[in-house]
């Protein structure tokens, strides 16, 4: 018997079989083999084709199996993850009207402003925890303005994840913890926000069926799973936005516990029990998948848009793809703390929610020519990367979010000893690394959706660290030394 994850990122569809007595990961497989195409027809735009995610589910459905040598009748149940905040429009035959808009695209920026400002912070604060900022909600505002023929066809928007979920079940329904993140979310009243969809003009049956994130929610039909290579009926019975799955997948469900990603974009996400927010919306809070109206957990989310894809960069773009992140790593450690002098600011992915959405670009500052060299380029662009997140990380403690534990999957950034050193260094936090991953995590929930698991405790009986970063409190002053030097740059150009 087994559960079947689905992870649905920017770069790629990842899949990962959870047996589910032992709880461990039998076989996974991503596609594509190389990174989902991003396009920006304008800048400031971000748009993926979700006919491409669908396709890529399928290859990478089939190839798990076929590495597990399992048979479609013993996956019992499918979970699913999903790049956030993203944004796809149907009409009535469940045709996509548009290119998704996804989680990097900038575009919405003066449409959530407009409304943080036309509603008045403290009510908008009070009730959505957020400024509708550059999220889900601000994104369709902006169809309604620009693609008025588009928004007069539509039956109903979605996340990322609903989409596929859609395309496997035929049914178009959603979460509570997914509006929360589309920033639709009214948490006074716990439902959808209806002062916000009469502000922006949206009909409330836009919004899809709310199904529980713990639990059956559809199953495959007979068309689906013949391209998946699956059976048909199987339920999908989980689903969460790829951030609050990041931290279900490390088992970070109870307040003071705070888990973190670095791939494309860079995340640290806490979780409360208690309502809180930043005036400015710099860091943001959703409902954690474990959320319950008993048992209230809260997940407040810091992100860094501009994290591994400057790593990538510099080996795609400034290398040519010459020497692998690994001859990287080793080049970096040729240079000292602070890369002697050159900084980074590593915001070239769009607008910034941690500097009020603003769209700075990545920028190197400081280079000597007679004096540095690739070594301290990519240096500087990871230690950059790290003072972003630190600065983010100092915003969620200001609103009640600690830190003294990072947990991280082993993979993307973490698996560079220089990252993990300077984060560990600088935030004078352990980082644990476990073995585990979004796909690993959407498993798991589908077993607990399922009713497989009780509990956590069952659910998690597979997961163990892999490896912990102690901080070398030594190392600390000179990197809080680069750090205020790049918070002076990072100032000098906000």
């Amino acid at each position: 018997m087994y559960f079947l994850g689905f992870d649905l990122g920017s770069s790629s569809v990842k899949a990962c079989l959870v047996n589910a007595e032992s709880g461990t990961a039998v076989a996974s497989a991503f596609f594509p083999e190389t990174e989902m195409a991003i396009e920006a027809p304008q800048p400031g735009f971000a748009e993926q084709q979700p006919e491409n995610w669908w396709k890529n589910a399928c290859l990478a459905s089939k190839a798990v199996l076929k590495k597990a040598n399992v048979q479609p009748g013993d996956v019992k149940a499918i979970g699913i993850s999903y790049q956030m905040h993203g944004l796809v429009v149907v009409d009535k035959d469940f045709t996509v009207l548009r290119p998704s808009i996804i989680w990097c695209d900038s575009r919405a920026v003066p449409f959530g402003n407009r409304a943080f400002d036309d509603l008045g912070h403290d009510r908008t604060l009070q009730h959505l925890l957020n400024s509708p900022g550059n999220f889900t909600a601000a994104k369709l505002a902006w169809v309604k303005a620009h693609e008025p023929d588009v928004y007069a066809q539509m039956h109903k928007f979605m996340l990322p994840g609903d989409y596929l979920a859609a395309r496997m079940t035929g049914d178009i329904v959603t979460t509570a913890s997914g509006l929360s993140e589309g920033v639709f979310w009214d948490f006074q009243d716990d439902q959808p926000a209806k002062f916000l969809l009469d502000y922006f003009g949206f009909d409330s049956g836009l919004i899809p069926t709310i199904k529980p994130t713990f639990a059956p929610q559809g199953e495959l039909s007979a068309s689906a799973a013949a391209e998946l290579g699956l059976s048909a009926g199987t339920p999908i019975t989980y689903r969460a936005g790829d951030q609050p799955n990041n931290a279900f997948s490390l088992n970070v469900l109870e307040p003071g516990q705070i888990a973190a990603t670095a791939g494309t974009s860079g995340v640290v996400y806490g979780v409360s029990d208690q309502i809180s927010y930043d005036s400015k919306s710099r860091v943001n809070t959703f409902l954690h998948v474990s959320h319950t109206a008993q048992t209230p957990r809260y997940g407040v989310l810091m992100c860094v848009n501009g994290t591994g894809i400057l790593n990538s960069w510099l080996r795609n773009q400034v290398l040519r793809r010459s020497i692998g992140y690994d001859e990287m790593n080793v080049l970096a450690h040729e240079a000292p703390i602070g890369a002697d002098g050159l900084l980074c600011l590593p915001f070239g992915n769009g607008a910034e929610r941690i500097l009020e959405n603003a769209d700075l670009g990545a920028s190197f500052h400081g280079l000597q020519l007679t004096r540095h060299g690739l070594p301290h380029f990519i240096r500087a662009a990871q230690e950059g990367i790290v003072f972003a997140l630190y600065y983010g990380i100092q915003i969620m403690e200001s609103v009640g979010v600690g830190l003294q534990t990072i947990r991280a999957g082993e993979a993307n950034m973490f698996l560079s000893p220089l990252f993990r050193d300077t984060l560990a260094n600088l935030t004078g936090a352990s980082i644990e690394l476990y073995n585990t991953d979004g796909a690993q995590g959407a498993a798991r929930g589908a077993g607990i959706g399922l009713g497989y698991y009780k509990n956590a405790t069952e659910a998690f009986a597979g997961l163990h660290v892999v490896r912990t970063i102690e901080p070398d409190m030594r190392a600390q002053e000179a990197y809080r030394d680069t750090y205020e030097r790049w918070l002076e740059v990072l100032h000098q150009n906000d």
